[in-house]
């Protein structure tokens, strides 16, 4: 019975009740005496995070041991602590840590963009097997690693084709008036008298600043691979997101629309990724990748020099970078500049305290605070803060509005958006001439520009400050972080 063999004591069963299976022993008074287990006894602090949820590891000499299962980005900030600590008085280190954070250090191996990168090389490469021309957009906010990819993937069609970047020259040369693109309209508006042209390449980076008020110089561009001879593959980069939804209707019309492929903004996830394919050893870090399951696209060789053989930052600090930056703008670039400015910080704090005993050698979450502050925190980020709720609104409506590409609008196309906000949350909107007031409210501070109209609904609005700062300032508060995501 349970109740016997769970006690430690010995006891005698009647007279009646004898083993069986054993005559021999049938005399003896059988014992109970609790089962020992196979294996040790846990305590029970061990046993507490014993559950179906834990691994089970295979080592050597077949002995299974287990090990609770841990998240991917915890694994990668527990990781940045493998490594000895660096020491910040040493000038080379310094100097190290500072290139390796540096945006112009560009690194062989892209992560986080694998299926962007994937789908332009199978573009490009479907164009040149094909030798037929194309043309493709990308679009993505600044700091999306958009042209550092372009630049992965020409390493990686290099072995396909002779990439001919502006060095290609037409037969005829034209008049020194004559533009590049009027010679590229020239060059393929004609049989060419070699039989064996080769494809060219044209990649247009900073697509917004050819943005005319008629757009013809974009269309023209892109009508390129519409000429009756060409052999151009066409890649654009804009900043603009919604530069595609502006001349995209007009490009179908002229059966020349290009291929879209977004860059979207680097979550906090995949920018802790970046800081450690940066902050540690690149082969190490690429067997960590195989670990995760988190898929590479190689594009180039893997150097094998060393990033950074030691740790300089607390986890902690690049969580609280990645998490604000991801909030914020999802750039990149702007999260590298920030790491430069708290190692910054903790430099300063280091040249001001004579005794260096008491302080942390590594840049701490304090020192991450005060350059993340310095990043963001502009003084028009605490007018924001302090405005009241309904003009809080009026700048979202007009952040909402202005994302649709539009540089300005009218007051009266603003109340519409400000009326639906304030009805997706049950707030009483206010009137139109209530709204105007604010508007010029708005103006006074310098955060939004007014026409002039004798209509009040027609006077042209324009916002006057960047969005990364409305978002910054309004993110602490659920409705309006909801609202501009």
């Amino acid at each position: 019975m349970p109740s016997i063999a769970s006690s430690p004591i010995a006891a005698s069963p009647s007279p009646k009740r004898r083993l069986r299976s054993n005559s021999n022993f049938s005399d003896e008074p059988v014992v109970c005496t609790p089962v020992k287990s196979l294996s040790p006894r846990k305590s029970p602090r061990k046993c507490v995070s014993d559950s179906p949820n834990r691994a089970r590891l295979n080592v050597e000499g077949g002995v299974g041991l287990t090990k609770a299962i841990k998240s991917p980005k915890k694994k990668l900030l527990d990781s940045f602590l493998d490594k000895p600590i660096w020491n910040p008085t040493d000038s080379e280190q310094l100097s190290a840590v500072k290139e390796v954070l540096h945006v112009s250090k560009a690194q062989s191996v892209i992560v986080c963009r694998e299926d962007e990168q994937k789908r332009i090389v199978e573009f490009s490469k479907q164009c040149l097997e094909q030798e037929k021309a194309g043309s493709l957009y990308i679009c993505g906010c600044p700091g999306t690693g958009k042209s550092l990819s372009m630049e992965n993937v020409k390493g990686s069609l290099a072995v396909w084709a002779k990439e001919i970047l502006g060095n290609s020259q037409p037969n005829k040369k034209s008049s020194g008036r004559s533009t590049p693109l009027r010679q590229l309209q020239q060059l393929y508006s004609q049989k060419q008298q070699s039989a064996d042209t080769k494809m060219m390449f044209v990649i247009a980076d900073e697509l917004d600043y050819l943005i005319t008020k008629d757009r013809v110089v974009l269309h023209d561009l892109f009508m390129l691979t519409t000429l009756p001879f060409s052999k151009v593959i066409l890649i654009g980069i804009a900043n603009a997101i919604d530069l595609a939804d502006r001349f995209l209707p007009k490009l179908q019309s002229l059966n020349c629309k290009p291929m879209v492929v977004s860059f979207r903004a680097y979550s906090m996830d995949q920018i802790i990724m970046i800081f450690k394919q940066r902050l540690m050893l690149v082969v190490n870090f690429i067997n960590l990748l195989s670990r995760f399951n988190v898929s590479v696209l190689q594009v180039s060789p893997i150097p094998k020099c060393q990033a950074l053989p030691y740790t300089v930052f607390q986890p902690q600090a690049l969580e609280l970078c990645a998490r604000k930056v991801a909030a914020a703008s999802g750039d990149m670039r702007k999260a590298l500049g920030i790491c430069r400015g708290a190692i910054e910080m903790f430099e300063t704090e280091l040249r001001e305290n004579t005794c260096t005993s008491n302080l942390s050698s590594m840049v701490r979450v304090d020192h991450m605070a005060i350059a993340l502050s310095r990043a963001y925190k502009s003084p028009i980020v605490d007018t924001i803060q302090s405005l009241p709720q309904h003009q809080q609104i009026v700048l979202c409506s007009a952040v909402k509005l202005f994302r649709r590409g539009k540089k300005d609008t009218t007051i009266g196309e603003l109340n519409k958006y400000y009326i639906d906000l304030c009805k997706s949350t049950s707030i009483p909107p206010v009137g139109i001439m209530e709204l105007s007031c604010m508007c010029r409210v708005l103006g006074d501070q310098g955060i939004l520009k007014l026409g002039h109209s004798r209509d009040d609904k027609l006077r042209r609005v324009t916002l006057q400050v960047d969005e990364a700062d409305i978002n910054f300032a309004l993110q602490g508060i659920r409705f309006f972080r909801n609202f501009l995501q």
